[in-house]
Formats: structure tokens, C-alpha cells, sequence
């Protein structure tokens, strides 16, 4: 199988008609399940339909009404034909089955992926606090990359470079990647929930929007980014 890296927008063509979406650097689907046994079988043919070697690329969250599949290469945002062809491979073992592998429709809402960045004047000074506060892992040798959660469960945190302190404005703010074809309504309803669109000149690659108080986030997705 390729292990070259794919375009964005060639591994969104490539999985997008299977129920999965290509969000920051990853391939991340959802099944609707009745119990957690469902749950258990779901992942037990995703596994299977895997096949050997892919313990560390497809991950796998198992709860009583939903199971969230994601498939990336270990420790880099990117995708190649190799991590596609999984995908496809278990949507089809699932498909057989009866289960339906949804990234939009799922059974809460659209499949997602949360990063932490923090903005800092010395990223090498504020990074190893944020290692060791979170029980965090690095990623790579670059002192300015961001941290990892060894067990998937929180969000990533990464550093953004200031020039100047800044007072007046919120320091830390979420990114929330989303389905390229889930952003423009998650930020209608953000909107229409009391927030405002601050900046959108990247658009839809991302949009910050900002709450009743100015506190920020960023709505992001991989379209205009290759």
C-alpha cells in the first residue's frame, strides 16, 4: 500500500463517500450502537477488518450509544494511501454487518477533533509547565511542537508565537477542526447562540468567532490549506 503522503483534499475524495472526514490530519468516522456490547462488536470488526500492524493507527472510543473511529499515522498530521485504504476497509466490514459509518449525521453530532493553543512570548519557557501539568508526551524534538495526551483522551495543546504581551484579550483559545461540510452550520448556530464572527478572511480554512464576552474560538477545517 502508498505510503505517500496524500494532498488533503486527496484523502477527503478518498474516504468522504464511506461515511468518514478528513479533519486535522486525521480520518475520523462515527457508528450509531444500542448498548455497549454493540459497542464491543463494532470495534471487534473494525479491528479485524484492520488487520495486522494497525494497533497504532486506528483508534477507537467505545460508549453505550456511539462508537468514534479515527485513523491517523502515529504521532504526524497526515495521511496516506495506506491509512485511506484502512478506512474504506472497515466501512465496508461495518456496512456488511449492518452498522453505517456516519461522520456528520452521527448520533450526537458531527465528528470533531479539539486542540488547546496557547499564546506565549517564550514557548520554550511555557512549554514543559504545560507537559507537566497535563501529563502530557511530546511530539518530536521541535521545543515549539505541540503536546500529546498519551492516551487520546484530552485535547492537543499547541503554542502560538506573541510579539507582545497582550492584556485585553483571551491568551488561550480552543480550535475546533470539523467536517469541511459541518463548518458553515456550526458557525451559524454559534452565532445564532448570542457569538460573533471576528475574523474570516481565511475562510473555511478558519474563522474565529468570539462569545458575548470576546472570549475566542477558532472554527477550522482543511479546505484552502494545501
Amino acid at each position: 500500500m502508498s505510503e505517500t503522503v496524500l494532498t488533503r483534499q486527496q484523502a477527503s475524495e478518498a474516504v468522504t463517500d464511506h461515511g468518514w472526514r478528513f479533519v486535522l490530519g486525521s480520518l475520523c468516522t462515527a457508528v450509531a450502537v444500542s448498548s455497549l456490547a454493540q459497542a464491543a462488536e463494532v470495534a471487534a470488526l473494525a479491528v479485524a477488518a484492520a488487520g495486522p500492524g494497525a494497533e497504532e493507527r486506528l483508534l477507537l472510543d467505545l460508549r453505550g450509544d456511539r462508537v468514534l473511529l479515527t485513523v491517523q499515522v502515529p504521532g504526524a498530521m497526515r495521511v496516506t494511501g495506506r491509512e485511506t485504504a484502512l478506512a474504506v476497509r472497515v466501512s465496508a466490514a461495518l456496512t456488511e454487518a449492518g452498522y453505517t459509518t456516519d461522520a456528520v449525521g452521527g448520533p450526537k453530532r458531527a465528528v470533531q477533533l479539539l486542540e488547546i493553543a496557547v499564546d506565549a512570548l517564550d514557548i520554550a519557557a511555557v512549554r514543559p509547565f504545560w507537559l507537566a501539568v497535563l501529563g502530557y508526551d511530546e511530539v518530536g524534538d521541535d521545543p515549539g511542537a505541540a503536546v500529546v495526551d498519551p492516551y487520546g483522551q484530552g485535547p492537543a495543546v499547541w503554542f502560538q508565537q506573541m510579539d507582545s504581551p497582550r492584556t485585553q484579550r483571551n491568551r488561550i483559545h480552543l480550535d475546533i477542526s470539523v467536517p469541511h461540510d459541518e463548518a458553515d452550520r456550526r458557525v451559524a448556530a454559534a452565532v445564532a447562540a448570542g457569538g460573533r464572527v471576528v475574523y474570516d478572511k481565511e475562510a473555511p480554512a478558519f474563522r474565529v468567532l468570539a462569545d458575548p464576552e470576546g472570549n475566542e474560538v477558532c472554527v477550522t477545517t482543511w479546505l484552502g490549506r494545501d
